[in-house]
């Protein structure tokens, strides 16, 4: 069992139990160190079938199916899933857009919920937690390990972030695809704030390297809104000219453009495949992160 003793605003011990009765599990099989719950693309020692193959000399006796020889008159091996344990690779998206909030929560303090508890799941469950804080580039970077001590190491980077800067999220995406080493459930949580076209050809990359890629897209509930009623100035957090204009003027293009982008978005993660959850800050974190649970549960089936 895990015990920190520095309090983490983040973390919620209620609702980690809660979360706890699902398991993280990845949609694609992982390449691990040490056995595990997950599937894994080697074939080993575990209860579940995955095929016959023809004998080889040299291959153990004790697998080959006698019935199978019987029926066929040929020996036949059996053989069956491997089971591993993953790699949870955190991207925080650290950017000055992230400390944005219309109410009490900024996105980076939910995003920061979020990563927690992921990070605290996979570790009870065994499994290796890594975090990479991004915003012009990689900010911090925390590899894999899967030790209580790496724990709070995760949770310390977690506390001391400050969301700062501009974002080039598809770049440093397309740099983690090559940098991470081995097969990983790699986690973005982040506002998405950038082109369509460079994230989906990230999106593609991690993909391609094998990686298990899932997205937050946090949202504050003004982003979609956009309810302002008079002359507003309007920053840009991430460094731009700030703009001051009436918000009638500009409401039905700002309307246009944010549901042409949603769109995009849709596009984009169903054909790169990715586990893709948008989630509005004003809604419980708990909410998102079970979603993200079950759905991977139902998906492949409880292991």
């Amino acid at each position: 069992m895990f015990t920190d003793r520095q309090p983490r605003s983040f973390l919620d011990p209620q609702v980690l139990a809660r979360l706890s009765a699902v398991p993280l599990l990845a949609r694609r099989p992982m390449v691990g160190s040490v056995s595990g719950r997950h599937a894994s693309p080697h074939r080993g020692s575990s209860v579940e079938f995955a095929e016959y193959r023809k004998y080889v000399p040299g291959d153990d006796l004790r697998r080959l199916d006698w019935r199978a020889f019987g029926r066929s008159d040929r020996h036949y091996v059996k053989e069956y899933e491997a089971d591993t344990n993953l790699r949870l690779v955190l991207v925080l998206d650290t950017s000055g857009s992230m400390n944005f909030a219309s109410g009490e929560v900024t996105k980076i303090d939910f995003a920061r919920r979020i990563c927690g508890a992921l990070a605290y799941l996979a570790s009870q469950q065994g499994d290796a937690v890594g975090i990479s804080c991004v915003a012009d580039g990689i900010v911090q970077t925390l590899p894999p390990r899967r030790n209580a001590a790496h724990l709070r190491l995760a949770f310390d980077m977690l506390d001391e972030v400050r969301p700062a800067g501009p974002t080039r999220l598809p770049e440093v995406l397309h740099e983690l695809a090559e940098t991470i080493r081995q097969r990983a459930v790699v986690v973005i949580v982040s506002d998405l704030f950038c082109d369509a076209a460079a994230l989906a050809s990230a999106f593609s990359h991690l993909r391609f390297r094998r990686h298990d890629v899932a997205a937050f897209q946090l949202l504050d509930p003004q982003e979609i809104a956009f309810q302002f009623q008079r002359p507003t100035r309007f920053l840009d957090m991430e460094g731009g000219e700030a703009i001051f204009t009436d918000p009638i003027d500009i409401s039905d293009r700002y309307h246009r453009a944010v549901q042409a982008y949603l769109a995009d978005m849709k596009r984009i993660v169903l054909e790169s495949a990715v586990d893709y959850h948008r989630v509005l800050t004003s809604e419980p974190y708990e909410q998102a992160v079970a979603g993200f649970l079950v759905g991977r549960a139902s998906g492949r089936g409880l292991r």
